[in-house]
């Protein structure tokens, strides 16, 4: 904001202050939008803007701020946030397009897991959670390294898995993601929480269903079809912090789920016409053309905690 007068620039920061600052989203929201009236032609603004409407659940508003910020800025660290919007808005062939445009290789590692939670959110929204936990088998999964976005990889990995049903591998990330949560930025202790609970009650129920099959006599190997759910996890329990159930939770899965899904990068290209964008903005120099842009992002919590992954 240095290019703006000093009083200016301090009336503007003031009402980004308050945006940060404001617990409900929507309130959020209106304290970005006025900063925004009073600088529109600053990337910075356009972008608090852009994540204040994600956060809000104003989809199409994002994706134009996001845009614009973009043009506006020059970075792609928006790609994942625009990609969700996509996915929100009903478009997950454009979301897929974003996620899978070749330019993504040349992006920060960061970016990149982030779309890949997004990428895993399509396909539990498609009804493959099987392949919404392939996506998320990267490396940093199971390299034993924590980094400030291992707790949000960690989560999606956690609830993907739990949408695939494989209950206890989910509860075992949901601990690690809690574990790297230093700042408790997600709920990952809850739920935990919640499914050792569960667990629990599930092996309780399942003793006593052992227990009734096999009173009587004459009843041959009754108690060894207990706890289905329980299917997979020996790949959770061997793990000593290295996170080894992600090599075996793609059993009957494709390898990668980019690969099998390689057609969804030729969806259609975002069409840059989320209209009003500059007519809102008063940019009369800087709406002329959107298309090319595809999408943006902001942080892995915001593209993880605020849309539904399912």
């Amino acid at each position: 904001m240095r290019t703006l007068p000093s009083d200016l620039a301090d009336a503007v920061a003031r009402r980004l202050v308050a945006a940060d600052l404001a617990e409900d989203p929507e309130q959020a929201y209106q304290f970005a939008l006025a900063a925004r009236r009073l600088a529109a032609r600053v990337g910075v603004v356009r972008e608090a803007c852009g994540i204040a409407a994600y956060r809000a659940g104003r989809w199409a508003d994002a994706l134009a701020e996001l845009r614009t910020a973009r043009r506006l800025t020059g970075r792609s660290s928006y790609l994942p946030l625009m990609a969700d919007c996509e996915r929100a808005l009903g478009r997950p062939d454009r979301a897929l397009s974003i996620i899978n445009d070749p330019s993504v290789r040349d992006l920060g590692r960061e970016v990149q897991i982030e779309l890949r939670i997004v990428e895993s959110g399509i396909r539990r929204d498609e009804g493959r959670p099987a392949a919404a936990v392939v996506a998320l088998q990267v490396p940093e999964l199971t390299d034993g390294r924590l980094r400030p976005w291992s707790a949000g990889l960690f989560y999606a990995y956690a609830d993907a898995l739990l949408d695939a049903g494989r209950l206890e591998e989910a509860r075992d990330w949901f601990g690690r993601a809690a574990a790297a949560d230093t700042g408790e930025e997600t709920d990952a202790a809850e739920r935990f929480e919640s499914l050792d609970t569960a667990v629990f009650e599930d092996l309780a129920a399942t003793d006593g269903g052992e227990d009734a099959t096999s009173g009587g006599a004459g009843v041959t190997g009754s108690g060894e079809s207990a706890a289905p759910s329980r299917e997979g996890a020996t790949g959770g329990e061997s793990a000593s912090g290295s996170g080894a159930s992600a090599t075996g939770s793609g059993a009957g899965v494709p390898d990668s789920d980019s690969a099998t899904d390689g057609d969804d990068s030729g969806g259609d290209a975002p069409d840059g016409g989320d209209g009003g964008e500059d007519a809102v903005d008063g940019d009369s120099g800087t709406g002329a053309d959107d298309s090319g842009s595809g999408g943006g992002g902001a942080t892995a919590t915001d593209a993880q905690n605020t849309r539904p992954a399912g």
